[in-house]
């Protein structure tokens, strides 16, 4: 019996959406638009990258599987309202691909990454000069309607992208620091700010402490690492979500200075809190307590113990590094 292709499976799967969302098809699938779609985007594009992180080629295999699945979605839609299908979104990636690789597929040369990124970036911006010449009617654009080189950073993006996606094309045409050093220096003026903000903070307000950045009452709580949410003063919000703002953007920058994903690396972050504050309930659950029923001076003692657990390989297999 002949294997099967390439093309007859990605035609199969193309068959097999077209069906459930044909007469007769899947009630669910059928009632499905291009907004009700897009959260299961947003969805399994995580995924895919969750399984990467975790290094689980076969998980890979079935979320890169259900990330397609979106892209057949949003085609059979199109196609139904006859505005594109998936001959076309495949001839447009086929003929994007070939364009911008043209030290592959034709004459320019490009030794490093810098050349093809350099090349990719000159290429996009003739590409858009095109789509505005023949919006236009062939008529050049007037120099006060030229595109911003920001223009095209989605502000639909998850912030941290969408930051590293702004400071970078930024950073192409030579606003950007000339030295990590600087990112620190900045960080570290935000950081003043931010505390300068906090201590505006009405003095009625302010739970008695040595410290003079302490913030409103509010109940205790025990925890770690940032348990709890003080009350802070409306008038205030806007100001500190400012300074909060401008810190993260900073952070996203030393990032990208570092060639690191801020998204990737904050979701590893989020794993390993997730993952020592499960060892911590499973300790305390041992014992027949919940955190709620523990002392401040009890999570802490834990949660230095499951930060332990992690750096002794022998004793690693105590924390599921996939929880």
């Amino acid at each position: 019996m002949p294997s099967t292709s390439t093309g007859e499976r990605f035609e199969r799967a193309v068959s097999i959406m077209a069906r459930l969302r044909g007469p007769g098809g899947c009630p669910w699938d059928r009632e499905q638009t291009f907004d009700s779609i897009k959260p299961y985007t947003l969805e399994e594009a995580y995924e895919v990258l969750e399984a990467i992180d975790n290094r689980d080629w076969d998980e890979l295999r079935g979320e890169l599987g259900d990330l397609l699945l979106q892209v057949l979605f949003y085609s059979q839609m199109a196609r139904e309202e006859s505005k594109f299908s998936i001959d076309d979104v495949l001839e447009r990636l086929s003929t994007k691909l070939v364009n911008r690789h043209p030290h592959v597929f034709g004459d320019a040369t490009a030794e490093t990454s810098a050349d093809v990124l350099r090349n990719w970036e000159a290429i996009k911006a003739q590409e858009k000069e095109k789509k505005r010449l023949e919006a236009g009617g062939g008529k050049a654009a007037k120099t006060e309607s030229v595109e911003s080189v920001l223009t095209g950073v989605s502000s639909a993006l998850p912030a941290l992208l969408e930051a590293h996606k702004l400071s970078s094309r930024a950073a192409h045409v030579g606003f950007d620091w000339p030295e990590i050093g600087g990112l620190f220096d900045k960080l570290e003026e935000e950081a003043t700010e931010l505390k300068a903000e906090l201590r505006q903070l009405p003095s009625s307000t302010v739970i008695s402490s040595p410290s003079p950045l302490s913030l409103p009452s509010q109940p205790k709580a025990s925890g770690v690492e940032g348990s709890g949410e003080p009350r802070v003063p409306e008038e205030l919000r806007p100001r500190l979500e400012e300074e909060v703002g401008d810190m993260f953007f900073v952070l996203v920058n030393i990032a990208r200075y570092l060639s690191l994903d801020p998204e990737s690396a904050l979701k590893k972050t989020n794993r390993k809190f997730k993952r020592r504050f499960q060892w911590m309930e499973e300790q305390l659950r041992a014992g027949g307590r919940t955190p709620q029923q523990a002392t401040m001076e009890e999570l802490e003692s834990l949660w230095q113990q499951a930060k332990q657990q992690e750096r002794e390989p022998a004793r690693s297999s105590a924390i599921p590094k996939n929880s």
